[in-house]
């Protein structure tokens, strides 16, 4: 059985903790590799390596720092079927979503070639009687991220891309769960060019993650995950003196409107909903369609559609829809979900229970489901059940709809499906969540706007990528600089009055 590693100041290292955690094969069930659990004696390794690293890499000028992240994204094209192929088989996704997940790190990755231009600071000639004021922005030294299972390659790009852009040094905590993919990629960003010890994988669980919060050198962290952990990253975090984004947990809605094209929103309520699985933070599990008559048109759309999917492995070919979740754990976290659902007077219109390809059936799979007439005080309302189910809320106005986005407690992103114009215009005025999409089932924005929801899906003040992770990966010096005038006599400088 492979055993993985850590990466360490541009090599592999095996674990030394004697802890390890079962890498999955979701399709099968089976262990297909073990991956060590690092202790903080092993964080603190690749701490120092950053630390000895950062300096000179903090000095190169930003245009040779964007070269090797130009020279990445080549590697990452180059490499795109082996990466997607790698992380198809330890997470589940289809080939094509794991493509997506790859390409949409890389966007963000081009947009950081452009870090010269995102680094330039100000300044301001005679601010006072020959007084002249500029800022530049620079690194924080050693910067740290904390990943999630369901995007292994974007995420991680979303943080570490940023943080070497602006000459930080990175430690990647990727998830236990899928690990490779994280790996390979730190091998990519050294072959393109970037010095040892600058991108650092170190594997782990809760051990490696407080060893990251409670260690001095690291300067910030990014997270992504559920909103329980992000709380806590936040506030420890913060309490450590250290800069901290976190993102958490969401429950996104999608309104429809009486006037929508009913089949867009149907296909569109197919990808979101059950797009990977339903294991996405943007993905849409509440339909909310305005009046009775928008709902029972919407049930008739979707129902076919949903009997239609085909679930199965990556290795199906692109016809697949969806692949297996993640983990054993996370399919009876799903079909408990669902029960309750059952149980709470939901009416389940699509029945995923008991699900099972033939060949598979010790894999991961669940089956696709639909309920219809859910009322906010269910569990499957109330929770992120991250799986392929679909929960239909009725209401009997825009106004009622609108409120049941903006009363949930996650706030991550939301959309609307109308042909009305002002309709779609207060909507985006009025609600109270971070990514909003008109006509767009997934509002995720592109690379060079900033990703981030509200309420208790983020905690701090900035979002991931865009503008502000270059503020977020770097300090504001501000200098103020005053050169006194005078004339040489005698060997000396007799200097002018300043005011």
């Amino acid at each position: 059985m492979q055993e993985l590693t850590h990466y360490i100041n541009g090599e592999h290292v095996k674990g030394t903790s004697g802890r390890f955690a079962d890498v999955m094969n979701p399709h099968t069930g089976e262990v297909q590799a073990k991956v060590p659990l690092a202790n903080n004696a092993e964080l603190e390794q690749a701490v120092a390596h950053a630390q000895a690293a950062q300096p000179a890499w903090g000095a190169t000028n930003p245009q040779r720092r964007a070269r090797v992240l130009m020279k990445f994204v080549d590697l990452l094209n180059r490499d795109m079927d082996k990466l997607a192929e790698v992380l198809s088989r330890e997470h589940g996704k289809t080939v094509p979503d794991a493509k997506g997940d790859i390409q949409r790190g890389l966007e963000v990755v081009e947009y950081c070639i452009g870090a010269p231009q995102m680094l330039k600071g100000e300044y301001t000639d005679s601010a006072g009687p020959g007084i002249d004021m500029y800022s530049m922005r620079q690194p924080l030294g050693v910067t740290a991220g904390i990943t999630p299972f369901n995007f292994p390659a974007m995420i991680p790009m979303w943080m570490f891309a940023p943080a070497l852009a602006c000459g930080n040094a990175f430690i990647l905590k990727p998830s236990e769960r899928d690990p490779s993919v994280p790996l390979m990629l730190a091998e990519l960003a050294e072959e393109a060019g970037l010095p040892k010890g600058l991108l650092q994988v170190v594997n782990g669980d809760k051990e490696a993650v407080d060893a990251i919060l409670y260690n001095q050198t690291i300067q910030s962290i990014g997270f992504v995950g559920s909103t329980p952990i992000a709380e806590y990253i936040y506030g420890t975090g913060c309490s450590q003196g250290k800069r901290v984004q976190c993102f958490g947990g969401a429950k996104n809605h999608m309104i429809v409107m009486p006037d929508a094209d009913m089949d867009q929103a149907a296909d569109a309520l197919i990808g979101a909903g059950y797009g990977a699985a339903g294991e996405r933070c943007m993905a849409i599990s509440v339909a909310v369609p305005v009046g009775d008559e928008t709902a029972d048109r919407l049930i008739e759309k979707l129902v076919p559609r949903i009997e239609k999917l085909k679930v199965g492995p990556y290795t199906d070919g692109d016809d697949v829809d969806y692949g297996p979740v993640v983990t054993a754990a996370a399919k009876a976290n799903i079909e408990r979900l669902v029960q309750s659902g059952v149980d709470q007077g939901a009416k389940l219109v699509v029945d995923g229970r008991g699900f099972s390809l033939q060949g598979y059936e010790d894999g991961f799979f669940v089956g696709p489901h639909l309920f219809d007439h859910v009322t906010p005080d269910m569990d499957i309302y109330k929770t992120e059940i991250f799986g392929p189910v679909l929960s239909t809320v009725r209401a009997g106005s825009y106004e009622e709809a609108l409120k049941l986005a903006m009363d949930h407690e996650y706030g991550n992103g939301t959309a609307i499906f109308t042909r009305d114009g002002d309709t779609a215009r207060d909507f985006a005025n009025r609600i109270n969540i971070g990514m909003v999409g008109i006509n767009v089932p997934i509002p995720v924005p592109l690379a060079y706007h900033t990703f981030g929801g509200w309420k208790k899906s983020v905690f701090g003040d900035l979002n991931q990528h865009g503008p502000d992770a270059f503020k977020f990966y770097t300090r504001t010096k501000t200098v103020t600089s005053r050169w006194p005038s005078g004339l040489k006599e005698g060997g000396e400088f007799h200097f002018k009055a300043m005011d």
